[in-house]
């Protein structure tokens, strides 16, 4: 019986150990790494995935993610090259390729990322310092990004970080800079609206004072071209009475006459002229 009693109480001492963490057995998932520290000095760094042993009591297991991991943070303010402050909100895309420095420098995983974040915003001012506004907001913006990406992960690469990727998702102007953004951009709209009402006016008046012209002249040759067919007809007309005239002179003037009677006499015509008037010579019986 007393040897039950034994076996019973070192079966309930080891679960107790257990529960309290006492395992000598701990497992590396495949998306991380582990080091082993015994009285907080690394002894073994495992990237393997598996079941592995440590000392209870004597060594504790830190974990680190291998994976691709994101870094965002809230939108903070910088300073372009021509002195305007904006909003930017970037990201980036990092890694562990070294626990074992990272957990020298920093013990935890968290605290790496703080560091991070220091890093990048700090090649990210300075970058962004030496550009004006149109240029970050313009196609430049995936060359500034590459270069901030490059120096950040130089200086990240002291630690055992690797930064993959650094992007910019919005670029906004303070809100106490809008208003006067929005009223400058507005001005500068209103002044160009004015400048092509009045070059569009301009030459308006160009176009009116051409056709002007050219009407002038179309006149000028139409009116031309009407006396010249008009003096050829009478021309005409005076050769056809000539010839008219020379085959019979008589009857020629007897019908001048006749319409000149038409044309001068009607019912309101009152006329004074002497009985023996030349004029009336085919009215008087001969």
């Amino acid at each position: 019986m007393n040897k039950q009693y034994l076996l019973i109480g070192i079966i309930a001492i080891l679960a107790v150990l257990f529960l309290l963490g006492a395992s000598p057995f701990f497992i590396v998932d495949l998306t991380e790494s582990a080091l082993v520290i015994q009285l907080g000095e690394p002894k073994r760094t495992i990237t393997e995935p598996g079941l592995n042993l440590k000392v209870p009591f004597l060594q504790e297991v830190v974990y680190f993610d291998k994976r691709l991991l994101d870094y965002d943070v809230p939108a903070r303010e910088v300073i372009t090259k021509d002195k305007k402050t904006i909003l930017i909100d970037n990201f980036a895309k990092w890694r562990i390729v070294d626990p074992l420095r990272v957990y020298q420098a920093f013990q935890t995983q968290r605290a790496a990322l703080q560091r991070l974040d220091d890093i990048i915003y700090s090649e990210l001012r300075v970058e962004l310092g030496r550009h004006d506004l149109t240029e970050i907001v313009s196609a430049n913006r995936m060359l500034i990004m590459s270069v901030v990406a490059q120096r950040a992960n130089e200086k990240a690469s002291a630690y055992g970080l690797e930064v993959v990727d650094v992007r910019i998702k919005r670029a906004d102007l303070p809100k106490q800079n809008e208003n006067a953004v929005f009223e400058r951009m507005k001005a500068e709209r209103i002044r160009k609206a004015k400048q092509y009402r009045a070059e569009g006016e301009e030459e308006a008046r160009k176009i009116r004072s051409e056709a002007d012209k050219d009407r002038e002249i179309i006149l000028a040759e139409a009116y031309k071209t009407a006396q010249e067919i008009k003096g050829k007809g009478d021309a005409q007309a005076f050769r056809i009475y000539a010839n008219a005239y020379k085959q019979d002179p008589k009857f020629f003037a007897f019908i001048r006459s006749m319409e000149a009677y038409r044309k001068t006499f009607s019912e309101d015509t009152t006329m004074v002229l002497t009985p023996d008037s030349e004029f009336l010579r085919y009215l008087k019986k001969r």
